[in-house]
């Protein structure tokens, strides 16, 4: 099957288990590459225990978040794997659950697609759940982690878009670059593109240069995994499309929800996306009427000719100010 022989799989490296102040053992293997531990990374992770809120200054979200905690009307669709629903700091009642083919609630908490799932939940307080990860699928060329085709990212996406999506969150990556056209994913996506639907994705964590169908569309934000410094992960996968359209955003350490209870710390792009994901969610609650189209220039600046395989540091509030002129009398009350 041509969605087997590169498979999509969960984009993540390691995740721990933590206490209120996210203090830790590990407690899961590995989901894909691990990370390299040089001074800046242990820099990094120094700063993050002494200031939790690190990240967020980092790239600017703290103003954002004192205008607005999000409108209820701008649906965030997380496409991932199952969560666990009866998480006590998961406002549930707030989602819509897609179940596909694999449901939409953990049967294992322990299991890497509920683990990573739950964990994603928790940073976006996603609007539209659909999992296209099973708990029990995995395939040697994934390393036994999770996995799903094209063709069933393809269906989950226009699914998302048909229930009101108005961004989708992917945490995912394919199991190996390729320039390889992908028909199902690159028709999704472009429905994605006429309907102003803002995809953001992983860029990857195998330490390669290169792109993905999903990374290489022009309409994709691809995401790379940084320190709270700003320096770029070691195993972040970079090359000329994720430079031109993409963003760094902190993915190092990232605390969020552990799905058998409990707080949790995440490093990789799975944990940076929600950056980006939550900063455009925040910018669309403040300017409504602003197209798709226009958030995404707002925050990629992506007009600007970039020739460097890594891509610029997310900047909240500079998006904001770029909109803000051009939106006046029309933010959300």
């Amino acid at each position: 099957m041509p969605g087997r022989a590169c498979p999509i799989r969960l984009a993540g490296t390691d995740l721990k288990a933590c206490s209120a102040v996210c203090l830790g053992n590990p407690v899961a293997n590995s989901m894909n590459a691990e990370m390299e531990v040089d001074a800046l990374t242990i820099s990094a992770r120094a700063e993050t225990e002494r200031n939790p809120d690190a990240a967020l200054r980092l790239v600017g979200l703290p103003e954002l978040m004192g205008i607005t905690a999000g409108a209820p009307n701008i649906a965030i669709a997380l496409i991932d794997g199952p969560i666990a629903v009866n998480h006590p700091d998961l406002a549930i009642e707030n989602m819509r659950l897609l179940p596909g083919r694999t449901g939409a609630t953990c049967a294992s908490l322990e299991s890497v697609a509920c683990t990573h799932a739950t964990y994603v939940a928790g940073i976006l307080h996603a609007k539209l759940v659909r999992p296209i990860f099973s708990e029990m699928e995995a395939v040697p060329e994934t390393d036994g982690v999770p996995n799903a085709t094209m063709e069933e990212l393809a269906v989950a996406i226009v699914e998302v878009m048909d229930s009101g999506a108005r961004m989708i969150n992917l945490s995912i990556e394919l199991a190996e670059t390729t320039s390889r056209p992908q028909q199902p994913i690159d028709q999704a996506l472009e429905q994605a593109a006429r309907r102003g639907v803002i995809v953001v994705a992983a860029a990857g964590n195998q330490g390669m240069l290169g792109s993905s169908a999903i990374t290489r569309h022009p309409w994709v934000i691809p995401v790379v995994a940084c320190n709270n410094n700003g320096h770029v992960l070691a195993l972040s996968n970079l090359g000329a499309s994720i430079g031109r359209n993409g963003l760094m955003a902190p993915g190092t350490d990232i605390a969020s929800l552990a799905a058998p209870g409990g707080h949790a710390k995440f490093s990789g792009s799975s944990a940076a996306v929600p950056f980006v994901t939550g900063t455009v969610a925040l910018l669309w609650s403040i300017f409504p009427r602003a197209s798709g189209g226009e958030l995404r220039l707002a925050i990629t600046g992506s007009l600007a000719r970039r020739r460097s395989v890594t891509p610029p540091l997310l900047n909240a509030l500079a998006a904001y100010r770029t909109l803000a002129p051009t939106n006046i009398g029309v933010r959300a009350r």
